[in-house]
This record gives structure tokens, C-alpha cells and sequence, in this order.
């Protein structure tokens, strides 16, 4: 039996892994944003975007889920691994992308951020009975004012229909929110579900695409884009960061786990430095200070994990019950 000093040892070792797979997560997907925008800059679409995200994805990993009971699924099982792809694959990426068509990036970094943030910490309170204490209520609103912040004056722009798209937003953030806490109530392990998901949005998405679809705009783009694409939205984006969110699912819990996306949009920006020349803007710097000072805060609320009383000394509690 561990001593209640090793336990909080473990604990706190656990909560240290879960914050370096959040970031690494928040880090891959602020790359995914920026070489998402180099591709639509290109003549690139998102459907097109999807395509080379889930055929490279999915092709990586069959040759595991071949292996790992391929009947249920890695043990998963059909219901729970079409929910989670519906839930996480090509699905919640057109209904995200879709937004952009009637309201501004700006509107889809706070709303959709926001929402996954927000529905990952309520559900994860209520169905997981996670600890939702002022602190980390505290860095939620931080984080939801840093990501306005870093939107700007480009929140408050969008034409009479960006309504729409704010819906659009909600939603796609809303599945991704319950994609983050029945990953944690199934107890479906990290490997299982980035394969479950990568293979049957690979499955159900890219054979149709591949006889519906138009791959002209394909051939209308540099090999190098295309190569590029590949790597980040199929290889980093598809499966290191979707393999690295869920650990820190695990590690920290959903509602933890569900604040590292609201960092994207600032990797997005450190990013775009060196791959398109941008800098931020004195208003962009303070936003992802603010964001990583929410971060901050309520990742100090697990600086002094709880022991389960069954693993404390039982002399001790004896002794203290004692008049």
C-alpha cells in the first residue's frame, strides 16, 4: 500500500504528464490553424482539408486496430466508437468549418473554443463528478476573456447572417465537449480512440469522397502543400494531438483536459512567425497572457491533490478518532 506521501507524489507526476500532453495538443492545433489557413489561401476547401486529414490518418493507424480486435473494436465497441468518430471526425470538422462561411475566424475562436471548454468542465462535473471550485471557475472566465482579447475588434464584425455561423460554432464545440468527457466516463484508452476515430472517419468518409468528391483542386496546389498538409493535419493534428488529448484526459480529467484548446489560437499566433511572417499585434500578446494566466490559475487548484481514504493509515485515523 502506497504512503499517503507517494501518493500525492504519483498524483502530483500524473498531473505534470496530463499538462505537457495539453500543451503539446495546444501547440499541434495551433499549427493545424495556421496550415489550415495556408491551404485555404491556396484554393484548398475544408472538405478537401478533411479528406487529407482522415486518408493519412486512418492508413496510419488501420494496421494497429487490425491487430487489436478489429470485431469489437478494440474492445470498445460499434454504438461507442461511431459515436465518438461522429462526434470528433469529419463531422465536427465541416460543421466548424462551415461557420467561417457566415461569420468571421475571430467569432470561431472564442464561441467554439469556448463552448468545448465550457461543455467539457460542466458535463465533466456532472457526469464524472469532477471538483468544480471557485478557482477553476475563476480561470475559466480568464480564459474565455483572454480568447475575446485575442479576437479583438474582429469579434464584433460580421455581416447580418453571422448568427449562422455563431450556431455552427456552438455546436461543433458542443461535440467536441462531450467527445472529451465520454472518452473519460467509457474509459476508452488513448491509442483506441485516436485509431477508432482516425480509421472509420478514414472508412465512411474518404471512400465516398473519393468518388463524389473533386480532386482537381488537389492537382491545383504544390506537392510541397499537399506533403505539408499531410503531415499536420494527418499525422500531428489527426494522430499525435488527438493521442495527447486524451491521455490528458486521463491524467487530469475532462474538465482539466478541456481548458489546453483555448491555448490554440495563441500557438496559431507564435506560429505564424515563422511561417507566414506575421507578428501579433500588441492586443494578440496581451490576450495570450491572459489565457495563460487562466490556464495557470486553474491548474494550480490541482497543486494539492486529494487521498482516497482508503489508502490512509488506518492507525492514524483510529488514533485521531480516539477522545
Amino acid at each position: 500500500m502506497k504512503q499517503p506521501a507517494q501518493q500525492t507524489k504519483t498524483a502530483s507526476g500524473k498531473a505534470v504528464k496530463g499538462i505537457l500532453y495539453g500543451l503539446i495538443t495546444a501547440a499541434i492545433w495551433g499549427g493545424f490553424i495556421t496550415v489550415s489557413r495556408q491551404g485555404i489561401g491556396a484554393g484548398l476547401q475544408s472538405i478537401d482539408l478533411a479528406f487529407l486529414r482522415y486518408l493519412s490518418a486512418g492508413a496510419l493507424l488501420l494496421p494497429w486496430l487490425l491487430r487489436s480486435q478489429p470485431i469489437s473494436l478494440a474492445g470498445v465497441g460499434w454504438p461507442r466508437g461511431i459515436v465518438l468518430a461522429l462526434l470528433a471526425g469529419p463531422l465536427f470538422v465541416m460543421v466548424g468549418a462551415s461557420g467561417y462561411l457566415f461569420a468571421p475566424l475571430a467569432h470561431g475562436a472564442v464561441i467554439q473554443l469556448g463552448t468545448l471548454t465550457l461543455v467539457g468542465i460542466v458535463l465533466g462535473a456532472y457526469l464524472l463528478k469532477e471538483h468544480l471550485g471557485w478557482q477553476r471557475l475563476l480561470g475559466l472566465v480568464i480564459l474565455i476573456v483572454g480568447l475575446a482579447t485575442t479576437a479583438g475588434p474582429a469579434l464584433f464584425n460580421g455581416s447580418a447572417s453571422a448568427w449562422r455561423g455563431d450556431i455552427l460554432f456552438v455546436c461543433a464545440g458542443a461535440m467536441y465537449g462531450v467527445f472529451t468527457v465520454l472518452l473519460r466516463r467509457w474509459e476508452v484508452n488513448a491509442w483506441s480512440a485516436t485509431a477508432i476515430v482516425s480509421v472509420l472517419s478514414g472508412f465512411f468518409f474518404c471512400l465516398p469522397w473519393l468518388f463524389l468528391g473533386d480532386m482537381h483542386r488537389l492537382f491545383q496546389v504544390p506537392v510541397s502543400l499537399i506533403i505539408e498538409e499531410i503531415v499536420v493535419q494527418g499525422i500531428l493534428s489527426g494522430v499525435v494531438a488527438l493521442y495527447c488529448f486524451s491521455r490528458a484526459i486521463h491524467l487530469l480529467g475532462a474538465g482539466y483536459a478541456a481548458l489546453f484548446p483555448a491555448l490554440s489560437p495563441g500557438a496559431a499566433i507564435l506560429l505564424g512567425i515563422p511561417l507566414t511572417g506575421d507578428f501579433p499585434t500588441l492586443l494578440q500578446g496581451g490576450g495570450l497572457l491572459i489565457v495563460s494566466l487562466g490556464l495557470l490559475i486553474t491548474a494550480l487548484s490541482r497543486s494539492k491533490p486529494r487521498l482516497p481514504v482508503s489508502n490512509l493509515d488506518v492507525r492514524t485515523k483510529s488514533r485521531d478518532a480516539l477522545p
